[in-house]
């Protein structure tokens, strides 16, 4: 599988507990924010693959990355865990996506919201966010409210804080291995 991984974006970590560890970091496994219950995970934490992306709903080839991890998600068990990166210098609705991700994620459909978001990359505006809420039928009252008060911000900035700080602008890893 290793060599399917390689190709994915440079925001991406997988973890292999199975794979001898060559370089470590604070938490041993190579992330410096280890994955918690504030994650939005799919699949299961024991999974022999953990995949750690972070991800920009407005990014081309993140939109890539994403039609990939589900064709993956259909061949292999797979621990799969999105945080937000969105680069908001270039993609000016990136933002505004993540916090309504997870405005989604606070009504327990953060997936369905995640994968309308990356099928409409184009479509990313105040008007479309709410049409896709209405869709999966959130309370959208209460997504608005979010929405106006930015209640996620903080969640998505701990995100890219994240990043930042172990640089997935410029790498891609396996659990315990850097490949820059």
């Amino acid at each position: 599988y290793y060599s399917y991984f390689k190709r994915f974006h440079r925001n991406d970590t997988i973890y292999r507990p199975h794979e001898k560890t060559m370089s470590q970091t604070s938490d041993g496994d190579g992330l410096l924010i280890p994955i918690s219950k504030h994650d939005n995970i799919q699949g299961t934490i024991d999974a022999q693959t953990i995949l750690v992306k972070y991800g920009d709903y407005q990014c081309l080839s993140c939109g890539e990355v994403h039609r990939m991890i589900q064709e993956i998600q259909q061949q292999i068990q797979l621990c799969f865990v999105f945080r937000h990166f969105p680069r908001i210098h270039i993609h000016f609705q990136a933002q505004k996506a993540a916090e309504a991700a997870e405005a989604a994620a606070a009504q327990n459909k953060f997936w369905q919201m995640h994968n309308l978001l990356f099928e409409n990359q184009y479509a990313l505006n105040n008007g479309h966010l709410l049409e896709y809420a209405n869709e999966i039928q959130l309370d959208i009252n209460r997504f608005l409210q979010d929405m106006t008060d930015h209640v996620h911000a903080e969640r998505v900035a701990q995100n890219i804080q994240g990043g930042i700080q172990r640089d997935y602008s410029q790498q891609f890893s396996t659990r315990g291995y850097t490949n820059r």
